[in-house]
């Protein structure tokens, strides 16, 4: 744990006490700092007293002498409308800040590599930290992948604290500077919390502003919005270095017909062939293979090691999955789908789907999805989205409503068998939803479907 904050003998408000909130909280009482810290939900406030964190109501405690506010990023800071917390110490000029600009302000001397867009950067942070483990580069790895970054190791100068953003993440960012960035893609997502795409955008861009001559941007070019962004950060002083995985950019890392391309010397090299690597399958996993490489040749490993490195990547739970087979069926969990732009990638790399889609909707619908409703089999969808999902498939895609995750996976096997499948079919969790209307994270959907996944497959075994 991080405990050489810069809060000594000051006070501190944590407003959110969950993974993160607690861990910061620990932080800076280990750091010498007073803490005063809460809760809306009684679970987190338990949380705190186990672990001897004084509580206090922030929206009324009194005096307001806080050095900062260290805000959940679950926590509105702005948008659908500020935490009276927020808006409170906004209003009295205290800082409001998250646990990674904690970490910035450790004085640790290491390099920060973040992040972030709407679709990848948990693959990306994920790959990243493996080729760099595999090289023996000192690095942590956190973040929003699900590790709060107070809990990561203190490196020294020579180490890489390699850091999954999200937008929310970002907003609590004020002075954190990272060495090497990464903005992987930008697509429509969580504007309840931005207000529309410009504070969407906006907050991904705050990856960039703090770096200097010396630092490295990253940006996959393969998208308007980032095209854009990456004309503006050409005029500045960090290194810009364009991805795609679509075709080449000079000076860049790319990727042709599944062979990654290295051109950051200006002279296009190729590195590998990733049609091989399981755990990267598509166009979208073949972006991500670019930025890791990009950010890993900018930490200064050599391009042969990164390829081999690349070739053993394990993948991540939930992220395109194989958690079951049968004769011509396979089972994948794409949980973490929790938009049409993300399922699309998904549903971009089979042949014949059995989709199993829905859960809390998200503006948009599915209607971009068009261009891959002929590889649809079956749709079963669950959730809130079940009816509007059916509108939008109505004449494109068999649908049933199977209401819950269990029957959906049932009903989708014996659909695949019913119909006679002697290829490459799939039975794909790629919800395209949010899944707070029947599970508590996408991580319990997925691990819900695996479950399911494998107890057929066991009983088909027997």
């Amino acid at each position: 744990m991080i405990a050489t904050l810069p809060f000594h003998d000051r006070t501190v408000a944590v407003l959110g006490l969950a993974r993160s909130g607690l861990v910061a909280a620990r932080a800076l009482e280990a750091s010498g700092a007073h803490v005063v810290a809460w809760d809306d939900a009684e679970k987190g406030r338990e949380a705190a007293r186990a672990q001897g964190t004084a509580l206090a109501d922030l929206a009324r405690s009194e005096p307001l002498d806080w050095a900062a506010l260290v805000m959940s990023p679950g926590i509105p800071l702005t948008h659908p409308a500020p935490h009276p917390v927020a808006l409170r110490a906004q209003g009295a000029g205290i800082e409001v800040i998250g646990d990674i600009e904690l970490l910035g302000r450790a004085g640790t001397g290491a390099h920060f590599l973040g992040i972030t867009g709407t679709n990848g950067k948990s693959t990306t942070t994920a790959l990243i930290g493996h080729v760099m483990a595999a090289l023996g580069l000192p690095s942590a790895v956190g973040g929003n992948l699900g590790i709060p970054a107070l809990s990561l190791p203190e490196l020294g100068p020579d180490g890489h604290y390699v850091l999954e953003m999200s937008s929310f993440q970002l907003d609590l960012t004020n002075r954190l500077r990272f060495g090497t960035a990464i903005l992987l893609n930008v697509t429509p997502d969580h504007l309840d919390r931005h207000g529309d795409m410009s504070g969407y955008v906006a907050a991904k861009r705050r990856i960039f502003r703090n770096q200097v001559a010396g630092d490295t941007a990253i940006l996959g070019v393969d998208d308007a919005y980032v095209r854009d962004l990456a004309a503006d950060l050409a005029l500045r002083p960090a290194r810009l270095i364009r991805i795609s995985a679509e075709g080449p950019v000079a000076g860049g890392v790319y990727v042709e017909n599944g062979r990654l391309i290295d051109d950051l010397d200006g002279i296009a090299t190729p590195i590998m062939d990733l049609t091989p690597v399981p755990t990267l399958p598509g166009r979208h996993n073949w972006q991500n293979a670019a930025a890791a490489y990009a950010a890993c040749r900018v930490a200064g490993a050599a391009p042969e090691a990164i390829a081999a490195a690349i070739a053993t990547y394990p993948g991540l739970p939930h992220r395109q999955e194989l958690v079951g087979a049968l004769p011509g069926l396979r089972f994948v969990n794409d949980s973490k789908a929790t938009n049409a732009d993300a399922a699309a990638k998904a549903l971009g790399c089979y042949d014949r789907i059995y989709w199993i889609a829905g859960g809390l909707p998200k503006a948009g619908g599915i209607a971009s999805l068009a261009p891959c409703f002929p590889r649809i089999a079956r749709a079963f969808l669950i959730g809130q989205a079940a009816d509007e999902f059916a509108r939008t498939l109505e004449g494109h895609a068999p649908v049933v409503r199977s209401g819950d995750l269990a029957t959906a996976v049932a009903q989708a096997t014996a659909a695949a068998r019913r119909d006679g499948v002697d290829g490459d079919a799939v039975v794909l969790l790629s919800p395209a939803c949010a899944s707070y209307d029947q599970f508590t994270s996408y991580e319990a959907r997925g691990d819900a479907f695996r479950r399911l996944a494998r107890q057929i497959v066991d009983e088909a075994s027997r």
